[in-house]
């Protein structure tokens, strides 16, 4: 019993943790929560993700509302960009059930450096200032449904991680802004994504449950933080999470 406490506690105190960076950085703390767990617990690919998604699912529903409060999400172009993004998820979350834990291991870390490298290589035009921010032209909905939800399947949180940048970077909308936008397009990716890992055999719940409830608690203290700190920073400080999970994941 002790040791089942014990172990409670840790998990809820590492959901706590990941909450926090989590909400700052707007990706729920799953991008980190997958390499923690293939190193404390020795998950493979699959078991880590299916994992780490019974903790984002709640943690990005949380960090939605807590951001919206500061930085209205334009719930219109996020529902239509959920209808693409939906369908498209549980396709490839069924798809990467199938794959080599091994080959997913290192796509997803090869994924976050190059994404890191596009994010974080100087562009010409500077993010518009909250007041002045543009809704996405309608155009650019359904591409931007199809890759993250492509990207939430395969890789549970990469859905996420694509939108923010591609937000920012090509649309120009504020850094806090973007991971609002990208917490509501996970929101439903994420119970999706769960319920495809769920019905594989590929989550952990004694872990994952805990974890939960420890992000759940932290997860809007990060999302404060994310609104005190300048944008730059906290464009830096996602480039240099997305750098340095991947190479942990190539070090394991």
């Amino acid at each position: 019993m002790t040791l089942s406490l014990l172990a409670f506690a840790t998990n809820a105190g590492l959901g706590a943790m990941l909450g926090v960076a989590g909400g700052m950085l707007g990706i729920g703390g799953g991008l980190i929560a997958i390499p923690v767990l293939g190193l404390l617990y020795g998950m493979d690919q699959h078991l880590a993700q299916g994992t780490a998604l019974v903790m984002i699912a709640p943690n990005v529903l949380l960090g939605l509302l807590r951001y919206h409060q500061k930085s209205p999400v334009d719930f219109r172009s996020v529902a239509m960009i959920s209808v693409f993004s939906m369908v498209t998820t549980y396709l490839a979350a069924r798809f990467a059930v199938g794959i080599d834990a091994d080959v997913l291991h290192v796509a997803f870390a090869l994924f976050l450096i190059a994404l890191a490298l596009y994010f974080g290589w100087p562009k010409g035009r500077a993010p518009l200032h909250e007041e002045h921010a543009r809704p996405i032209p309608r155009r650019w909905l359904p591409v931007i449904g199809v890759a993250s939800g492509a990207m939430s399947g395969f890789f549970t949180i990469g859905g996420g991680l694509v939108v923010v940048p591609a937000l920012v970077s090509l649309f120009r909308m504020p850094q806090t802004r973007a991971q609002a936008t990208a917490l509501a397009l996970v929101v439903p990716g994420a119970f999706i994504a769960l319920a495809a890992y769920g019905q594989a055999g590929q989550v952990e719940w004694e872990t994952g449950l805990p974890m939960a409830l420890g992000g759940v608690l932290s997860v809007s203290w990060g999302v404060r933080l994310a609104h005190r700190l300048p944008a730059l920073l906290l464009r830096r400080l996602f480039c240099g999470v997305l750098l340095g999970t991947a190479a942990v994941m190539l070090a394991t």
